[in-house]
């Protein structure tokens, strides 16, 4: 099994090192590079190509927004987790509307981290379970798009039942498992549903299905 390669950026050193420490512990982990803060984490990201990037926000020089923003201009599909203490409702979704594919509190178990980085190589979002109920009330307490949104009409009624299921977090192995149907089926209409809607990940879709009203399940 080829390693799921791992940039670290974050400024501070002792937790970097003791979250290197970790990683470097499973077989399936290669880690390929740290950072101090976002400008280099960026230079790192287009030099080292990494699996998956795990991003703090507060860093000098360029904080962890503004740095997920330039690398998900230059490689939109690489899975990126937003690791830090902030639980602030407007950093979360201006991450995720941004493409992280997760929103990580650095105060999660060990193995729920883990975890959450081979969900996320999977294509999976990832949130802490505490900034889920965060999220939507982010979401809802927001002014969402009062026209139809563009591309909606395109898609088929399985694909606004599996978006409502997107909503959810949920994967595609559960969502195949609910619906009774081949996780292969799922995935290409999960590709398609984002190749429709113009949006670059799991996470957007979930975030579009609960702006516009879309993830309320049968």
């Amino acid at each position: 099994m080829t390693p799921i390669r791992i940039l670290l950026v974050d400024d501070h050193t002792l937790f970097r090192s003791g979250l290197k420490a970790l990683l470097q512990r499973q077989s399936d982990f290669d880690i390929i590079g740290e950072a101090a803060d976002g400008l280099e984490g960026v230079k790192l990201c287009e030099q080292l190509k990494p699996d998956v990037v795990l991003l703090d926000i507060d860093m000098p020089q360029m904080n962890g927004r503004e740095a997920l923003a330039q690398i998900m201009v230059s490689q939109p599909q690489l899975a990126v987790l937003m690791l830090t203490v902030s639980e602030d409702g407007e950093d979360l979704a201006e991450c995720l509307k941004l493409g992280a594919r997760g929103y990580l509190l650095k105060n999660i178990n060990a193995d729920f981290l883990l975890a959450s980085i081979r969900r996320a190589v999977d294509g999976d979002s990832v949130l802490s379970p505490e900034m889920t109920s965060r999220l939507l009330q982010q979401l809802r307490s927001a002014d969402t798009q009062k026209s139809k949104p563009t591309g909606l009409e395109q898609l088929t009624q399985r694909e606004r039942e599996i978006l409502a299921w997107l909503s959810r977090g949920i994967s595609n192995k559960e969502i195949a498992r609910a619906l009774d149907l081949a996780e292969s089926t799922i995935k290409v209409h999960v590709q398609n549903i984002l190749r429709k809607l113009n949006l670059n990940g799991r996470v957007q879709a979930a975030l579009f299905a609960v702006e516009h009203g879309l993830d309320k399940l049968p």
